[in-house]
């Protein structure tokens, strides 16, 4: 698949335990060029008790993609729900406390992998779950306001500013309310000379969500002269409200032609980011994991769905083909 695209094609991969799967290894190396770790590089799991940093997991990817030629891509940096216990607890009891705690990490994480990692998600899901606003149910939030942000992109850019630096969240290609927020505080970023050079549409689709609204979306994403990464791929057939446990079960089980209509989907998608996003504004596709053996649909809103490329036993589905034809 690699062969075909134009632009990077990434898979999110848990290092454990695809360090210990060869076949999983295999695919990985011979479909993709870009590594996004599913959650070794969170906060939780580089820093999860006070003042003690673990890069041991985050070494070894490095090691990985650079022994395969692969671009490692940074997913994240600041995010509400990989916010350690202790880091929330400390902030709440010290709010002054919290923002040179978060330049800290910042420049610690980003300055350690200076130059080898490509590109960071600084800050993932900074929004509502749903409509305008800011998501208030996070203690960076709660503490410091809207700003930290654009503190974080500050603090990531004088870090490596040869990164590139994504605003990442989800629904932002069909909640119209939600995406034109984004739109709006990116283009008050550039504005102001934010250090900002990309967003990040996770792209977790429904094979419902309408193709003519995904590729308006992109489409005005790209007109800010940013890149535009689709970092989270999969396409369910069943569908969720957003959290943990919240799925509904409508299909029970994959047919020919819900296989053949994914195919489709994946094909449209592919053909969609190519035609509306111009070519040095590509920074890649990324699968959220490519077998539905691991995907994370299933545990976390606890239905049964079969949203990638590869199926449990390894073996690649109509959609592989609907990607690749759409990369061609």
């Amino acid at each position: 698949m690699r062969t075909v695209s134009n632009f990077p094609i990434g898979a999110a991969m848990r290092f454990l335990p695809f360090s210990d799967d060869p076949e999983l290894q295999r695919l990985q190396k011979h479909h993709f060029d870009s590594y996004t770790a599913g959650n070794d590089m969170k906060m939780y799991n580089i820093m999860p008790k006070e003042g003690v940093f673990d890069f041991s997991v985050t070494d070894a990817i490095l090691e990985y993609t650079q022994e395969n030629d692969q671009r490692l891509f940074g997913h994240n940096l600041i995010w509400h729900s990989s916010t350690p216990p202790w880091v929330k607890e400390k902030a709440r009891e010290n709010p002054d406390w919290l923002s040179s705690f978060m330049k800290s990490y910042i420049s610690t994480y980003v300055g350690r992998y200076r130059s080898f990692v490509h590109g960071w998600d600084v800050v993932n899901e900074g929004l509502r779950t749903k409509g305008s606003g800011y998501r208030e149910d996070s203690i960076w939030y709660e503490v410091l306001g809207s700003r930290y942000i654009e503190q974080a992109f500050f603090y990531a850019h004088e870090a490596d500013p040869q990164a590139v630096l994504f605003y990442n969240d989800f629904n932002i290609e069909r909640d119209l309310e939600k995406f034109n927020f984004m739109i709006d505080m990116v283009e008050d970023f550039i504005e102001r000379g934010v250090p900002i050079s990309g967003i990040g549409f996770q792209m977790h689709i429904r094979m419902d969500t309408p193709n003519g609204v995904i590729a308006s979306t992109l489409q005005r994403a790209a007109a800010t002269g940013l890149q535009i990464h689709l970092s989270e791929v999969d396409i369910i057939f069943n569908r969720h409200d957003d959290t943990r446990g919240g799925g509904l079960q409508i299909r029970t089980s994959l047919t020919p032609e819900m296989e053949k209509a994914q195919a489709q989907k994946y094909y449209d998608l592919a053909m969609i980011y190519r035609s509306v996003v111009p070519s040095d504004q590509q920074y890649g596709i990324t699968l959220w994991g490519f077998n539905d053996r691991d995907t994370w649909i299933r545990p976390f809103f606890g239905i049964q769905d079969w949203p990638t490329i590869y199926d449990e036993r390894l073996q690649p589905k109509p959609a592989f083909f609907g990607l690749l034809n759409g990369l061609r």
